[in-house]
């Protein structure tokens, strides 16, 4: 490679990093804790379920429950899961009947509870969970700003990922093996920075670019619907199979009696290991009700295996049906393998586990590229304005990105005291405190410091996290693993292994003459 092609790379390597630094460490700090979701939301409410993403409900009396409360008559009814949880999400399109009133007409969306049928708002349902989740890719700014912004942010990182192993590819091999801790401060990180950075490359590139595709996929889809299509999305939607068929709603109530937990067991029961995902019911109580069944096998038996069932409920004869065995085509498996190797659901908790400790491990690589920016500039001929301009720069991004630590162990705290804490509440709470803590970051001036604070104060908020959980709740750490609340059980552990590692790094950290 000439020298050349060497500083273009070099310096777009650079900059890409340096610009999308600060929010990229937000994305990957957020995404590692988000592999554990459903564990942090179950753990919250104080709830365990099974490890299973088919849904267990009594589908006759939650429809009899929401009967009562909505009038379900006329209706599309969906019931899904999605997260691992006791709650169902259910979403009820207005009814079809023209003489119905004006508020049935209207759609509900909510959440139901599978063992109580209590409904709960989305605000009501809120959790530090979802918080941390949402917060990954940035929902929290207003749509479609946060979307696009996070989208971007992933298609530059795919830019440096790539650009960095141009710029080292000829020192891939001896310096993946190279680290000395006692040279210089410069040496240090870029040491740190190259041989981490390669040993999470694979995994790096796979969330670059699902993370691209999931939220800039809008700005890459609309040339194509243009172009293709006429502008008529709903044809596109129809030939990638997002969109359900549609029956024609008769105004005829229906006079055959219908069991929707015998539809869901006969469907279950077509295929070893099949799990019911969704549930679509359409014209509820008319004369033309349809009621659409839809899962996946186990990962462990096929990476993508989905099945459904229609059926017709004047009749109860199946009207269509999908093989989950066998009729699994090339758009099902694109469909689904983005999802799954970016969320990271087929292998338990083994592979959260790995994929968390890779997060972080990315997180760690974008501060040392940030470090070896500040130090490769910190030199005796460079003037002191920018020297100090430099030195501010990288004190607001260690302030925004190690403060995170604290607070999200602190926000852990604040939800299990206050329960149920509602949706504004946990921002003032998340985001008052990391503010704050930024302030105080940026008044000391001191990177050690921030570092070791941050560090210290979060490794002890993470230890008060299991005794508060023990104190509010009594799940205590061995109550949980002896009635097997493994969700519960592993939140409390993590943590209280995540705060040993982490105070144990704080009290090792001697401070380094540059």
């Amino acid at each position: 490679m000439n020298n050349r092609h060497y500083n273009i790379y070099f310096h777009t390597h650079t900059v890409s990093g340096i610009v999308i630094s600060v929010v990229l460490f937000v994305i990957f700090f957020a995404g590692s804790f988000s592999f554990f979701r459903d564990e942090i939301i179950n753990w919250e409410r104080s709830e365990s379920t099974a490890i299973t993403k088919g849904i267990q409900l009594d589908y006759n009396t939650a429809l009899d429950t929401l009967d009562k409360q909505y009038i379900l008559h006329g209706r599309n009814i969906t019931i899904s899961k999605p997260s691992n949880e006791r709650r169902v999400a259910v979403y009820l399109e207005g009814t079809k009947d023209t003489l119905a009133p004006a508020k049935q007409k209207e759609g509900q969306f909510f959440y139901l509870d599978s063992k109580n049928f209590k409904s709960y708002t989305y605000e009501e349902s809120y959790s530090l969970g979802e918080f941390l989740y949402r917060l990954h890719f940035l929902a929290q700014i207003p749509y479609p700003v946060g979307y696009y912004l996070s989208g971007f942010i992933a298609l530059f990182f795919l830019f440096a990922i790539v650009t960095g192993v141009l710029v080292h590819w000829k020192k891939i091999v001896s310096n993946f093996y190279v680290f000395r801790p006692k040279e210089k401060l410069k040496t240090l990180w870029t040491d740190a920075h190259t041989s981490l950075g390669m040993l999470g490359l694979p995994f790096q590139f796979v969330y670059a670019v699902t993370g691209a595709f999931f939220m800039i996929k809008l700005l890459i889809v609309a040339p194509a619907v243009m172009a293709l299509y006429d502008g008529d999305q709903d044809k596109l939607y129809k030939e990638l199979e997002y969109n359900d068929p549609d029956y024609k709603y008769e105004n005829k109530k229906l006079a055959t009696p219908f069991d929707i937990d015998e539809l869901v067991a006969k469907t279950k029961n077509n295929w070893s290991d099949f799990e019911i995902t969704r549930v679509f019911i359409q014209n509820y109580g008319d004369a033309n009700m349809h009621v659409l069944v839809e899962g996946e096998l186990a990962s462990h038996k096929k990476f993508t295996g989905i099945g459904k069932v229609v059926y017709r409920i004047s009749d109860g004869k199946e009207i269509a049906k999908k093989n989950p065995e066998t009729q699994n085509n090339y758009l099902d498996a694109v469909k689904n393998v983005l999802y799954r190797i970016h969320f990271g659901d087929y292998g338990g908790y083994a592979l959260k586990i790995v994929s968390f400790i890779l997060g972080i491990i990315t997180c760690f690589v974008i501060i040392s590229g940030v470090m070896i920016w500040l130090v490769a500039r910190d030199k005796k001929n460079m003037p002191e304005k920018k020297r100090r301009f430099n030195e501010a720069v990288v004190h607001i991004y260690l302030a925004i990105c190690l403060s995170m630590y604290p607070v999200t162990a602190l926000s852990f705290i604040g939800t299990k005291l206050f329960y149920p804490l509602s949706q504004s509440n946990l921002f003032t709470l998340y985001f008052g405190v990391w503010l704050l803590l930024i302030i105080f970051f940026l008044i000391i001036k001191n990177n050690a410091f921030t570092n070791k604070f941050c560090l210290i104060s979060g490794s002890i908020l993470g230890f008060l996290i299991p005794i508060t959980n023990g104190i509010v709740s009594g799940n205590w750490l061995w109550n949980s693993f002896i009635q097997n609340q493994i969700q519960i059980f592993f939140v409390d552990a993590f943590w209280t292994i995540l705060s040993c590692i982490t105070l144990y790094v704080a009290i090792s950290l001697k401070p380094k003459e540059n």
